[in-house]
């Protein structure tokens, strides 16, 4: 997963402002306390940032691997 489809998918799964937000907002246990904005600028790999977030978020399977899917097949596209 690549910075790009980090944020795209954090849009397409929680909308642009409430996605950007939980990014900046939401500490994430699973990458050391840290928001998924700090942890991905920390160098944490977006995938597993993705992880965490869906953890926290108590996600489903569907939304974890929403960004393996061809962007044209996603939801919203």
């Amino acid at each position: 997963m690549r910075h790009s489809e980090f944020w795209q998918v954090v849009e397409e799964t929680f909308g642009a402002g409430y996605g950007r937000s939980l990014a900046e907002d939401l500490v994430l246990p699973g990458v050391g306390g840290r928001t998924a904005a700090a942890a991905l600028s920390a160098g944490v790999a977006p995938k597993a940032v993705w992880d965490a977030m869906c953890d926290e978020m108590q996600l489903d399977d569907a939304a974890r691997w929403r960004y393996r899917r061809d962007p044209k097949d996603r939801p919203g596209r």
